[in-house]
């Protein structure tokens, strides 16, 4: 044992200067030549050494910038390499540290638009660059590695993919010169031990499938255990589980600080060297105390998350799964196979053990389980780079869906990645004028009515009009019309005159046909004009009795507001025939006369007054229902294109979503609502864009309402709570409810959640009030990464382009001032492990002989 007050690092064994394997001497070599190089080794083969050897020990020549995918690895690197006595620097977006060091260590997100702008440093390390299929993060890795420039040299780590000769093949595409590096063997071989074939008496207090599986391990010399379960919830379960029937012969003793660090609930399950491991705890929990006291062999079992298998940073000597499924959006999802060989990946610890095992269980899953993934791209498109190169293009007096189109051609795939406009960009100028493949496409199938007008010509048919009948025309075929025994002369030789054009004019009111449903009562002959007859309607108005009195009808003497319905004949005529008149010109229908049929008196009606929406043909004449016929758009009448435009997808393809979203004009310049969306990640700008738009909308307010942009579902309190929110409201208002995929749920981004802007508030105004807002959902952990999720927002907006624009010059400014008051100088040191933890313990466990 070390003398009291000794550190860690001190208690270790001096560094020595590892000796490199062939492959890794093959990946420098091929890196010194100017090449790029694609590394496939296994987790823990020395992927890294790679790059500390061309770096040699962080003196190498312009700056290299190695990204990982979390800020916990990236801390975690910089740690390690700053012990060394090297000059690192660090960008994970909300921390900005040393940016002109000749290493920074990253998350590749902080780089993109600076490789994209074609400001590569003079090597990029992409480790576990698996991450390109990531459907959340993967449209960053794809964009970062398609613009990097030329004078960029590429290094790209990985284990878990199986087809890295097609990243090689897609790095020639791109003019650049590649080799890949292969090494299948890893430097700590792994066996199975199947625990159901491990017969030991264990004691009868040792209850529950897990605890006597542990034990088993444990007492066969397998452990340090590294136990992954599905779920946060299922991790303090099993914690505790082990912690109260696991024997602890030899409790762990922790620091103060340590204890104050973890908890009262979390401190007793260390002392008995069993942890658990999850995103909801405490970045000073997790890094601070558990992996320490992992990586000094201190702790029995650790219980982590799956999630978390690709940003732990230590290895223990025996992995086991706890499950073959987890839970994401109430959905059972099975774990994929390059999953499995990520937890796979962290058994056996080089340089203390011979051999890694994975431990098979009840659920059956084997070391052959676990394999590389065959890597692919999302098949998302990414709007907001996109928009920025298109805004620079058109600034530049370049096609911008041209440029964006330019950028698809470069990414990963055997496909075309189409945006919907690269027909359209072949042929430019045409009659139609329309920019994207889809407006085109719909274009040409649309088809235009035309009429045969009063001249017989065929036209256009324009907006209806109304118009009173008694000028609408009616068209009569003479070759198809019979006539009529009895009609007037003056008509035929109208009829016969009209035969030159073929057409024949006549009153709407003369044909019965076009009087179908229009007005009440039957339709009768009610006059003649210029040859022709005229029809109206006859409605029932009253009965005559024989002695003189008259019987109305209900209606009429509703109509005339007769009280009684019956009135003497001198009445009638006098009086409720004259407000019956009236009335029925009111109601569009004038009054004709009033006849005798019989004991009945009949109202004959004009239907002249009566409107009909009707085409009103170029002569200036009203038509009733004349010949139409299904054309093609006048201007594709004009175009060779035709035959080429009916073959394009009508699908609504990105450049047109684009267009109705309002973030592109017609040309593809991006508008001002375009601009503020290419400055933020996938749909977190189509809501700040959205907030912006309202004027009534304060910026104080929204400055902490940004924080829910990634929340989820932890601060609302319940998950019918999540879409709740004057930022919510905001954004659904503008694009309604639409399902964009990566882009908008419900018509929000995906990750929103309500209920994070008041932590943040809170703990903004009053940082040690932070434990306060701690819930059964919601960990330190939680609140921890939404903190450093909006301090990463608030450095992203502060960083980004101006606009003449106040309400975005006002949001920057609130920004700044927000991240000047929330930056750290330095990072915190962490306090280092005592003495009495460094010495590592024998992991059998101790079972008394029954």
């Amino acid at each position: 044992m070390q003398p009291p007050g000794e550190s860690i690092e001190k208690s270790l064994p001096p560094q020595r200067v590892p000796v490199p394997d062939v492959w890794q001497e093959q990946a420098v070599s091929a890196l010194r030549a100017g090449k790029d190089v694609v590394v496939h080794a296994p987790t823990g083969a020395g992927k890294t050494l790679i790059f500390e050897l061309w770096s040699d020990q962080g003196r190498n020549q312009g700056q290299a910038i190695y990204t990982v995918p979390t800020r916990a690895l990236a801390n975690d690197k910089l740690a390690e390499w700053r012990s060394r006595g090297w000059d690192v620097g660090i960008a994970t977006g909300d921390l900005s540290d040393n940016l002109e060091a000749p290493v920074v260590i990253a998350t590749l997100e902080t780089q993109k638009n600076r490789l994209i702008r074609g400001d590569g440093p003079s090597l990029l390390i992409i480790d576990e660059y698996q991450m390109l299929g990531d459907p959340d993060r993967g449209l960053n890795y794809e964009l970062a590695i398609a613009m990097a420039p030329a004078k960029t040299q590429l290094l790209l780590l990985s284990g878990s993919v199986e087809n890295p000769h097609h990243i090689v093949k897609w790095l020639t595409r791109l003019g650049r010169k590649a080799v890949i590096v292969r090494h299948e063997e890893r430097p700590v071989p792994l066996a199975e031990a199947d625990l159901k074939d491990i017969d030991l008496n264990l004691p009868s207090e040792i209850r529950g499938i897990w605890p006597r599986n542990i034990a088993k391990a444990l007492a066969s010399g397998l452990g340090p255990v590294l136990l992954f379960a599905p779920q946060r919830k299922a991790t303090e379960m099993l914690a505790a589980e082990l912690t109260r029937f696991l024997p602890n012969p030899n409790p762990l003793i922790l620091t103060p600080e340590q204890k104050a660090a973890v908890g009262e609930n979390l401190a007793r399950m260390l002392r008995s060297r069993i942890t658990y491991h999850h995103s909801g705890l405490s970045y000073a929990a997790r890094a601070g105390v558990i992996e320490p006291l992992a990586k000094a062999g201190q702790l029995r079992v650790v219980v982590a998350t799956m999630g978390l298998a690709a940003g732990i940073n230590f290895s223990l000597r025996s992995v086991a799964l706890a499950a073959a499924t987890y839970r994401r959006d109430n959905v059972e999802h099975p774990i994929k196979p390059d999953e499995i060989l990520q937890m796979f990946g962290r058994a056996g610890r080089r340089g203390l053990d011979k051999s890694g095992f994975v431990l098979v269980t009840e659920n059956n899953i084997r070391l052959q389980d676990g394999r590389p993934a065959w890597l692919s791209r999302s098949g998302m498109v990414d709007w907001n780079a996109l928009l920025g190169i298109m805004h620079a293009a058109a600034a530049q007096n370049r096609l911008p869906f041209l440029a964006a189109v330019e950028v698809q051609e470069r990414l990963f795939t055997t496909k075309p990645i189409v945006l919907g406009v690269e027909e359209s960009l072949k042929h430019p100028n045409t009659p139609c004028g329309l920019e994207t493949d889809a407006e085109r496409a719909r274009h040409v199938r649309r088809r235009e009515k035309e009429l045969l007008n009063s001249q017989g010509e065929w036209e256009r048919m324009g907006q209806l009009v109304e118009v009173p009948l008694k000028e609408i025309k009616a068209i009569r075929d003479p070759k198809s019309r019979k006539r009529d025994a009895d009609a007037p002369e003056e008509a035929i030789q109208s009829e016969a005159a009209d035969r030159t054009t073929g057409i024949q004019l006549v009153p709407a009111l003369s044909v019965p046909g076009a009087l179908d449903r229009i007005g009440q009562g039957q339709l009768v002959r009610v006059g003649e004009t210029d040859g022709h007859r005229i029809y109206g309607r006859s409605s029932v108005v009253a009965d005559r009795l024989n002695d003189g009195q008259v019987i109305m009808a209900k209606w009429v003497q509703s109509a005339v507001g007769w009280n009684g319905r019956q009135a003497t004949l001198e009445q009638w005529n006098e009086k409720i025939v004259r407000s019956l008149a009236e009335y029925l010109a009111h109601q569009g229908t004038p009054l004709v006369e009033v006849v005798e049929d019989g004991l009945r008196l009949l109202a004959l009606t004009s239907l002249a007054e009566h409107k009909l929406r009707v085409p009103v043909d170029r002569h200036g004449v009203a038509l009733h229902r004349p010949k139409t016929r299904d054309v093609m758009p006048t201007d594709c009448g004009a175009c060779p294109l035709v035959e080429t435009c009916r073959k394009l997808p009508s699908a609504i393809g990105a450049a047109l979503l684009w267009r109705r979203m309002g973030l592109v004009d017609a040309k593809g310049v991006p508008t001002l609502r375009g601009r503020v969306v290419s400055f933020f990640h996938q749909g977190d700008g189509l809501a700040a864009a959205s907030a912006l738009e309202d004027e009534h909308y304060p910026l104080g307010e929204l400055i902490y309402d940004l924080a829910n942009l990634n929340a989820g579902f932890r601060f609302c309190g319940g998950k019918e709570a999540r879409f709740e929110g004057r930022l919510a409201r905001s954004c659904q208002r503008l694009f309604g409810n639409q399902n964009i995929p990566g882009y908008l749920e419900n018509g929000l981004p995906p990750g929103y959640g309500f209920g994070a802007q008041d932590v943040v508030k809170g703990v903004h105004g009053n940082p040690v009030s932070k434990q306060r807002w701690i819930t059964p959902w919601t960990g330190p952990g939680d609140i921890d990464r939404v903190i450093i999720e909006w301090r990463s927002l608030m450095r992203q907006i502060t960083n980004s382009p101006n606009l003449e624009w106040s309400r975005w010059t006002g949001l920057k400014a609130l920004a700044k001032t927000i991240l000047n008051e929330t930056e750290s100088p330095s990072l915190v040191d962490l306090p280092p492990l005592e003495s009495h933890q460094t010495e590592r313990v024998d992991h059998k466990l101790h079972l008394r002989h029954r």
